[in-house]
């Protein structure tokens, strides 16, 4: 065990954060810790660093173990290059190498009685540098500075250049490459995108040390944890399994939480009705047996009543009228900047009631295109037009639609003037603003909350074809889901910008992937795009365009819901290529179609061992949860099982982890 939480409390004044938190980590667990915003997730990590002291209670890291935390805010600055920051992660391994090189340095200098103690000192620096992967300190860094998102040509640029999100980046590379026993990472996935994220999720799943993470990137979690610590209503819960396991065994607690309550409630009722009738009955007997209950009923041990946190949205989407068949067409967009390429020559279409999810990394255009649609960039090539009886609404990230100095009341009002008072505070109340939250300025409100502010003004505006961009940023898990259920309900229809694959899964039933500068088209959800998308983009793409991307020769999706996507030049006209037809040609064909075989292989075997990786550390967990039991404690024949079955359990990881790095 690397983590001991035990009955943390904390509060300001009367404001209760966290009432008797109690969890264990285990050397190698990931675990999640969950909650609404405001639930003190953030908090919880804070006492645990040391940051914040609890009230009450203690966090207890195993002796000798390192800890490092990434915050949700960085504040990285300096002179350094974002290489040289992350290798700053390396610097007690750096320093190691230097004090090697100058043993070495200073052999022929030693005395020879000196010697053997040099020599003995030099081996064990030597091996310790070894253990910890000393000669691959370079390669590591920049391979997980490529894994979150940076290309080459951004190594040596400088940290005051960077933006917020690219800060944050940098600081979780640099603290992935310090490889402590205990990872702390606060919403790690902002400003990741998908590739990066999934990335991330490797990197995590076969780190050899504990992780706890707080996200609210379901598919993150799904993919990542074991445990989840929920934290609901000031107190912890603890749950085995990842994310939709939690959620339906905290669905199913809170349902028998409550069916007992309520048969509680019903059962005080009739006792109570039984007392009052013994004693209208005024006998000396009838009084002691209502007396008797009486005392029965004062000695029964109430259940808490269970109570709903308020802090969700609650919303519906109706479009005013109905648009026509053909919502959305869009030929030969073509954008760069600063004489970058984004994109060219692209070319879609949409039509009535289509969910359509646009994705790719960072850097592509995504959120372009969407400013290119509302007219709030201006497109070098190409154009766009929409159908009969369409009606937009548009939901920007960055909330720059909001005006800083009007309060949530006056944006609504003013934008709405027919609406009365009472409807206003009704929605800013559905989107969790109440009492004097109405009348702060825009500029003083949170990103969440002017988010839930943007998606206020949306609702109201009857839009039949809703453009969104990242509408789950800065929305916690339970307000996630209330948006996804509003657009699943939507009869309109909707083209959104986003990187939550778990949102993406639940209401797309389409995606665009803007990769190498193209557009290629998915009839399905997330699931099946990762299952199709390997295939495609090496048809359309080939191995070098992606190397290239998000740059690269333009292309067209096909309208109408085809597959794929409409290639340009001469397998589009329908003339053959040069070097199809020839042996070479031929033999390069079936040696690409051999590696993309084995790649194949390779992949599904790794799938398999992050499989039996996952299943092997949840069986160590619960047999570290047996171990505790107090009634195993002192059965030492039990206690010798369990021992066998772990030490089995532990050989068996070892070797599949063993495996996977040999594979991967």
């Amino acid at each position: 065990m690397i983590l001991s939480c035990q009955n943390i409390s904390k509060a300001y004044g009367t404001d209760i954060i966290l009432d008797d938190v109690s969890f264990q980590i285990g050397d190698y667990e990931k675990a999640a810790i969950v909650g609404i915003n405001g639930a003190g997730k953030s908090t919880l990590l804070k006492i645990i660093t040391g940051e914040l002291e609890a009230d009450s209670g203690v966090a207890v890291l195993s002796k000798g173990s390192e800890l490092g935390y990434l915050a949700q805010h960085q504040d990285v600055a300096g002179e350094r290059t974002i290489y040289e920051e992350v290798l700053s992660g390396k610097q007690a391994l750096i320093d190691l190498q230097e004090k090697i090189r100058e043993m070495e340095a200073g052999m022929d200098a030693v005395a020879p009685d000196a010697m053997d103690s040099y020599m003995e000192e030099y081996h064990a620096l030597l091996t310790e540098f070894e253990r910890r992967d000393g000669y691959s300190i370079r390669s590591e860094v920049a391979g997980v500075i490529k894994g979150l998102g940076f290309t080459e040509a951004e190594y040596e640029k400088k940290i005051g250049e960077l933006s917020g999100g690219q800060k944050t980046r940098v600081a979780l590379a640099r603290l992935l490459v310090s490889r402590p026993d205990l990872l702390l990472l606060d919403e790690p996935t902002n400003h990741l995108d998908i590739d990066s994220i999934n990335w991330l999720e490797t990197f995590l799943l076969n780190y050899k040390g504990a992780v706890i993470v707080v996200a609210h990137d379901r598919y993150f979690l799904d993919r990542v944890v074991s445990k989840v610590v929920e934290i609901r209503n000031h107190r912890a819960d603890v749950y085995m399994g990842n994310y939709t396991e939690y959620a339906k065994k905290a669905a199913q607690r809170r349902e028998e939480q409550k069916r007992a309550w309520l048969n509680q409630q019903q059962e005080i009722r009739h006792q109570q009705q039984v007392i009052d009738k013994l004693k209208q009955f005024n006998r000396e007997k009838s009084i002691k047996r209502a007396e008797s209950r009486e005392k029965m009923l004062d000695r029964m041990e109430r259940l808490e009543k269970p109570t709903e946190e308020n802090a969700s949205m609650h919303f519906a989407l109706d479009p005013a009228v109905t648009s026509g068949k053909d919502v959305l067409s869009v030929e030969g967009l073509e954008k760069s900047y600063d004489g970058k390429l984004l994109f060219r020559d692209l070319s879609f279409e949409i039509k009535r009631g289509e969910k359509v999810a646009l994705i790719g990394r960072n850097g592509t255009g995504k959120t372009t295109i969407l400013k290119i649609l509302r007219d709030l960039v201006k497109a070098d090539e190409g154009k766009y037009a929409y159908g009969t009886r369409v009606t937009v609404g548009y939901y920007d990230q960055e909330q720059q639609e909001l005006h800083p100095d009007k309060t949530p009341f006056s944006e609504i009002s003013d934008t709405y003037p027919d609406l009365t008072e009472t409807k206003i505070r009704n929605v800013l109340a559905a989107f969790l603003f109440t009492g004097e939250d109405v009348f702060k300025r825009n500029t003083d409100l949170s990103g969440g909350e002017r988010g839930r502010l943007s998606l206020a003004k949306l609702m109201l505006s009857d839009a039949n074809f809703l453009i969104l961009d990242e509408p789950t940023n800065h929305l916690d898990i339970e307000s996630k889901e209330i948006l996804e259920q509003a657009l699943n309900d939507y009869t309109g229809t909707v083209l959104y910008v986003s990187h939550d694959r778990y949102f993406i899964n639940r209401t797309a039933g389409r995606i665009l992937s803007l990769t190498g500068g193209k557009l290629i088209n998915y009839i399905g959800n997330y699931d099946y795009y990762l299952e199709k998308c390997e295939e495609q983009e090496a048809i359309h793409l080939g191995a070098e365009a992606l190397k290239d991307q998000p740059g690269g020769a333009g292309g067209s999706v096909s309208a109408g819901g085809k597959e794929g996507i409409l290639a340009s030049g001469t397998a589009q006209s329908g003339q053959k290529d040069p070097g199809k037809d020839s042996a070479g040609g031929k033999q390069s064909y079936l040696e690409r179609k051999e590696a993309r075989a084995l790649e194949q292989k390779k992949k599904r075997r790794i799938e398999a061992l992050e499989d039996e990786i996952t299943k092997l550390e949840e069986e160590i967990a619960g047999i570290d949860e047996e171990f505790a039991r107090p009634e195993v404690a002192t059965n030492s024949h039990r206690l010798n099982e369990l021992s066998e079955q772990r030490q089995t359990a532990q050989e068996r990881l070892d070797r599949c982890m063993e495996e996977w790095e040999e594979i991967a």
